[in-house]
């Protein structure tokens, strides 16, 4: 090589490490600018992280990087909810498009790769220990950016009013032995760093600069407890109305994973979230027997909602929890062991008017009740309801909910009637509704099907004492296997049922629900004094009036009642309620407009299209967010919650008092109507709106 070629060589040489040096030089010194950013950004999530401990989570800071020196991951949180390695972030313009994450226009992604190989090794050590993939969690959390929610290669990324939320709103996942075994593993996976107060990140000598190890000290830590929760409540508050009802509190979820010896009743005020306590312990059986959790209802249309609302929580058990209606599951049963039979409820009802008009109408019914709906009601609900099938088993019973009282004279007349019925029905060679759940429950009586680990009943109070017999025979008496969810002031389907008729004892595994976590004060304080001094048999046996809760967590607006003097002016009215909700910010899909009728869900839906409004009818709405107004009846909106409701061509009667020569019937009949009502009510929970036509 000859000297000239030595020279400039030397001097390309010269040049390029010049390049270098101002290279590190200029990252070293955004580096430096930075990291007190990020320093503080780790700090503040390490004291929001830190009241978790309370509720039994496990927060390992400063950890070290699997395979590597310096690497550094910011905090591994394990608990009841699952493994989450968590990164505090501080990116300012940040968002998430397309599977795609940006800062400003620049796209980012590869930033949050590398926490995706992360995962993915953490998952694989955890397998060793037994446990599942979906339990283990990679998210970054924005400290500076509020309503963040995505998910770049399996990393979910949230903001600082999300991560609560995000990190224990999924519930109970893992028992203690299970949290135990997890944090031990993650601890020999992810060991901490040196114990002294600085680490030095290793750079050229002269750019060398130290940053601080971020301590968590309770003294230091930003919120409480309580306000922990505080801020879990509002994080879910703000997200759609599916997300609320997915929610489950802190305190509910020591319910969830509470163990009983046999079948047990989980009841209390509407709001104090039953309904998400009875979807999440479907879950927890789920992970932790072998088997098929049934969740079941009266509602047809609640299993499709729960079913969703579970997919998005829980989706790695999605496929083991079943979720049919009770008739569903009893035309199934029947169905799939091929026992013949022929349900025509429409041919029924005819069949059932003959007999009215023939034994009925002008005989000694009719002159006691000439509502034909209430004879109809005592041979479905109280006689075939209990699969009776004797006068001497008619004679003597108790007819709860019934309040008219009825003479041996009198009984002998409707058993006459069913009678008549009843072989109407055969000659015809079809069936009703309740002959469907009787042919279930003996089929599963003489030949059990296997398969079941538990059933989770959701408002049971609704069910037939046949109906609850049927579920008792596919799990019997095992520990955990039959769930009791309901509250009997919410009882809206007369022929009540106690559970000794059913030969069913929850002695000793009974529990109250206390605090009403959806209802603003405001909105349960007007709904309790609809049905005031009303009173039920519960289906424990005792005569009772509502649960007052213990607690009700919120405050809000008044609800707002009007009345009109026509139902053009009604609807047009509720249309402009619900415009001036859009106008404050709330979110179609979080607006529920409920009936007491078929036909008035027609009416609105005409008022709603007439005005531009999109809707859904409940009977298509499946849990999944969406952009258009709920509309139903009351029936169909047991078990759903909407952050504003409006109740609409409420009947004025259910408002004002009974006139005092009103007979027991028409008593019995109020009093189910302004339960309804009540239900209506409680279905909101930060806005009701009542019209009254």
């Amino acid at each position: 090589m000859t000297a000239g070629h030595s020279a400039a060589d030397e001097a390309a040489r010269q040049r390029a490490i010049a390049d270098q040096a101002d290279f590190i030089s200029r990252k070293a010194r955004e580096m430096a600018r930075r990291y007190p950013v990020a320093a503080d950004t780790e700090a503040q999530l390490g004291s929001m992280l830190e009241p978790l401990e309370e509720l039994g989570y496990h927060v390992l800071a400063d950890r070290i990087w699997p395979g590597s020196v310096r690497a550094q991951v910011d905090f591994v949180l394990v608990g009841p909810s699952g493994v989450y390695i968590v990164d505090a972030k501080s990116w300012a313009d940040v968002h998430v498009q397309n599977d795609h994450v940006y800062q400003g226009q620049d796209d980012v992604t590869e930033r949050v790769e590398n926490l995706s190989g992360l995962a993915s090794h953490t998952q694989a050590a955890l397998a060793d220990i037994g446990l599942p993939a979906g339990e283990v969690r990679t998210v970054a959390v924005f400290m500076n950016k509020r309503h963040l929610r995505g998910r770049v290669h399996g990393v979910d990324l949230v903001g600082v009013d999300g991560a609560l939320n995000y990190l224990i709103g999924r519930g109970i996942r893992l028992q203690p032995d299970q949290i135990e075994a997890a944090l031990a593993a993650t601890k020999a996976l992810f060991p901490p760093h040196a114990t002294s107060p600085h680490t030095t990140l290793q750079l050229p000598t002269e750019l060398t600069f130290s940053a601080p190890v971020v301590p968590i000290s309770r003294r230091e830590a930003l919120i409480s407890l309580e306000e922990l929760e505080e801020a879990l409540l509002s994080s879910i508050l703000a997200a759609p109305i599916e997300e609320w009802m997915a929610f489950l509190h802190p305190d509910q979820a020591r319910l969830v994973c509470r163990s009983f010896n046999g079948p047990s009743r989980i009841r209390g005020a509407a709001g104090t979230g039953k309904t998400v306590v009875g979807l999440h312990r479907a879950a927890y059986i789920a992970r932790t027997r072998p088997g098929t959790v049934l969740v079941t209802t009266f509602v047809k249309t609640l299993p499709a909602v729960l079913s969703s609302l579970l997919d998005r929580m829980a989706h790695e058990v999605s496929g083991r929890v079943q979720f049919e209606g009770v008739y569903g599951f009893a035309l199934g049963v029947l169905r799939s062991r091929g026992v013949p039979f022929q349900l025509e409820p429409r041919i029924a009802d005819r069949l059932f008017e003959k007999v009215w008009r023939a034994r009925g109408k002008d005989h000694e019914l009719g002159r006691l009740d000439p509502d034909m709906g209430y004879w109809k009601d005592e041979i479905l609900s109280v006689i075939k309801g209990r699969g009776l099938t004797q006068f001497e088993e008619y004679g003597p019973l108790a007819r709860l909910g019934r309040r008219r009282g009825l003479t041996g004279e009198n009984r002998h007349a409707v058993w006459e009637f069913y009678t008549a019925y009843d072989a109407e029905l055969r000659t015809a060679g079809v069936c009703d509704f309740a002959d469907v759940i009787l042919l279930a429950e003996q089929s599963l009586r003489n030949i059990p099907l296997e398969g079941y680990s538990a059933v989770v009943i959701d408002e049971a109070q609704d069910l037939s004492c046949a109906m609850i017999r049927m579920f008792h025979a596919l799990v019997g008496d095992r520990p955990d296997a039959l769930n009791l969810i309901g509250d009997g002031q919410q009882t809206i389907y007369p022929g009540g049922y106690t559970l000794s008729e059913a030969h069913i004892s929850v002695a000793g595994r009974g529990v109250v629900m206390t605090k009403n976590y959806r209802n603003t004060v405001e909105i349960a304080d007007f709904a309790a004094s609809v049905v005031a001094g009303d009173e039920f048999v519960d289906i424990e046996g005792a005569t009772s009036k509502a649960d007052v809760p213990a607690q009700i967590m919120r405050h809000g607006s008044k609800p707002k009642v009007t009345r009109f003097a026509t139902r053009s002016r009604h609807d047009q009215s509720l249309v402009e309620h619900v415009r001036s909700l859009l106008a404050s910010g709330t979110r179609l899909g979080d607006i529920g407009i409920l009936t007491h009728t078929n036909w008035a869900v027609n009416d609105v839906s005409q008022a709603l299209t007439s005005a531009g409004l999109r809707f859904i009818e409940l009977l298509k709405y499946d849990g999944k967010p969406v952009d258009a107004i709920k509309i139903g009846t009351i029936k169909r909106a047991k078990g759903l919650e909407f952050k504003q409701v409006l109740v609409v061509h409420t009947p004025v009667r259910l408002l004002e008092a009974l006139p005092p020569d009103a007979d027991s019937a028409a008593t019995e009949r109020r009093e189910l109507d302004r339960r309804e009502l009540y239900v209506a009510m409680t279905r909101a929970r930060d806005g009701l709106w009542v019209g009254v036509a």
